[in-house]
């Protein structure tokens, strides 16, 4: 061995170690290679360190995604190239591309998706969720049934604010199935509660396969209704979703729906 690779050997001899100890195995796994590149293409210093440290984020960034889909609670895992555009002529992709880039979260917007049972609003709420889980948002998502379980799980510890304070952590809540079945005062109160707290706070997803005007009726409380939608579509994109099931279609056995959107909602967003 030439006395120059001895003192390269010597010098890196350590570096198996503190890599460990700064926990960045990537680059562990890399360094060898990654240095004979380096030394043979007379690379500079930053341009060694940056190959090494950006193999490192990327992979942590995966992982980190992955977490986030995970603890996000999907109840499938479903992405907008899974949403068959083609088969709905009248859908407008473009605005629903527009949204999975994701400003609406940064505005602190919300989206209503509504329309029959099965013409595809969960799996785009879940497509949506996932996007913003790989752009480093906290996602979690639940039916409209589920949340008021959480939170009258809550109320019975006394501690529904201190729940709904701990929600405003997350980037966006996906509240799926509004109108499945009809709620009950109570419950209808805490659904109001959620959606009054993340009100210019933080981004909501809900599905319904009722219209705005059956909701008095699935909430118990015309007035509770017309609180919570008005809060809801203040800052809101409305996508409607018509026709036969959008599930049924995938199975060969019904017509696909058509889709009509509003990108800005009821109001103007700001």
């Amino acid at each position: 061995m030439s006395p120059k690779a001895k003192t390269t050997s010597a010098v890196g001899q350590r570096l198996p170690f503190l890599l460990s100890k700064l926990k960045a195995p990537r680059v562990l796994e890399r360094l060898e290679q990654t240095a004979t590149t380096a030394r043979e293409e007379g690379w500079p210093y930053e341009q060694f360190l940056e190959v090494l440290l950006e193999a490192e984020v990327f992979a942590r960034d995966a992982s980190g995604a992955r977490n986030r889909i995970r603890h996000a609670a999907f109840p499938a895992h479903k992405t907008l190239e899974d949403f068959d555009f083609a088969a709905q002529p009248a859908a407008e992709k473009p605005v629903i591309m527009h949204l999975a880039q994701l400003d609406f979260l940064a505005g602190r917007e919300n989206i209503v998706l509504l329309g029959p049972p099965g013409t595809g609003k969960t799996l785009l709420a879940i497509a949506l969720g996932i996007r913003a889980c790989l752009a480093g948002h906290r996602v979690a998502f639940a039916t409209a049934q589920q949340w008021i379980d959480r939170l009258e799980t809550a109320q019975h510890r006394n501690a529904l604010d201190d729940e709904l304070k701990r929600l405003e952590r997350y980037g966006l809540l996906v509240v799926d199935e509004i109108g499945h079945l009809p709620l009950e005062r109570q419950a209808a109160n805490l659904l109001f509660a959620l959606v009054a707290r993340r009100y210019e706070r933080g981004s909501i997803i809900v599905t319904s396969n009722r219209g705005f005007e059956a909701w008095g009726e699935i909430l118990g409380d015309q007035m509770v209704a017309a609180a919570l939608i008005g809060r809801l579509v203040h800052h809101a994109h409305i996508v409607t979703l018509k026709g036969k099931s959008y599930r049924l279609k995938e199975r060969g056995t019904a017509s696909a729906p058509a889709v009509a959107t509003q990108p800005a909602g009821l109001r103007p967003t700001t």
